[in-house]
């Protein structure tokens, strides 16, 4: 390709942004930023100027962050095995000591420091600080006995939210990356799955989009072929024939109650891909599966 019709192919990227540009300046989109995207070096460094590029068209960046992989490491390194049930982390209290150590410390302060380089403003939070996030114990229902309940230890789910820090933050450019990390009543702190966390903020924000990164290139057929729009009927379909299972559980069901609640448009993205936020938000070339409350 001659350097000139590489310059063309640029502008015409940049001229298809444009419309995108003036529909969602001054909105809100929330990402919950995980998998491959957190590990390869390449993808963190694209991610960071995703993020700090919509902050500069005017775009709020809300990031939620998990850290599975690098948990699952520091486990291993202290003889622990990561055990899982529906989706959730099975937390007892040395491996929420491991959770906190991980996500409040590692992994949000890398991910500020990456925005941070790229030219961003972004500051690390978890949903223990401004009173961000109250949790609950939570109680899974058992897959065998529907009646019993199932206790995976320091596993939260939402209580409330105060979206005070984050909004006071917004209003100054700063970009909010938090750690999914609630306080209880008593003061104790709870592991919150990510997905679920960015879906409620989602929803209490008004944001304009929910995008979950993922390690999939969105949600499977059982064949393995994407589906790349889905409705509240379709998914339910999904749950009962066994399609959704494991880890997809609660992002499916984050994704769905955000569109219930107002959410303009809620994605299922690869994260593997490179920049593919920036594909999903500014372009027509939607690059996973797009969730519709109907």
């Amino acid at each position: 390709m001659t350097d000139l019709s590489k310059a063309r192919q640029k502008a015409a990227t940049l001229a298809e942004a444009l419309p995108y540009i003036r529909r969602f300046h001054g909105k809100t989109v929330v990402v919950k930023y995980g998998g491959n995207a957190m590990t390869d070096e390449t993808l963190k460094r694209g991610f960071a100027h995703d993020v700090v590029l919509l902050r500069l068209v005017g775009i709020n960046v809300v990031v939620v962050h998990g850290g599975g992989p690098q948990i699952e490491e520091l486990l291993s390194r202290v003889g622990k095995k990561g055990e899982f049930v529906q989706g959730m982390r099975v937390t007892d209290t040395e491996t929420m000591d491991i959770v906190e150590m991980v996500l409040a410390g590692k992994v949000n302060k890398e991910i500020v420091e990456l925005i941070n380089h790229a030219g961003g403003k972004a500051v690390g939070l978890t949903g223990q600080d401004g009173g961000l996030i109250r949790a609950r114990k939570l109680m899974l229902p058992s897959s065998d006995q529907p009646d019993q309940a199932v206790d995976i230890g320091h596993v939260g789910e939402i209580a409330s939210v105060d979206p005070e820090i984050i909004c006071s933050l917004l209003k100054e450019g700063f970009t909010p990356v938090i750690a999914p990390i609630g306080s209880g009543e008593e003061g104790e702190t709870y592991n919150i799955n990510a997905d679920l966390v960015a879906g409620k903020l989602a929803e209490i924000l008004k944001a304009e989009k929910l995008v979950l990164m993922t390690n999939t290139p969105g949600v499977l057929d059982k064949s393995g072929n994407l589906i790349t729009g889905l409705t509240a009927k379709e998914i339910d379909g999904l749950f009962a024939d066994g399609t959704l299972s494991g880890g997809m559980l609660p992002k499916i069901s984050s994704a769905l109650d955000a569109a219930k609640s107002g959410v303009q448009s809620v994605h299922i993205i690869d994260g593997r891909v490179p920049n593919s936020l920036l594909l999903e938000i500014l372009t027509s070339e939607g690059v996973g599966t797009m969730i519709r409350s109907h």
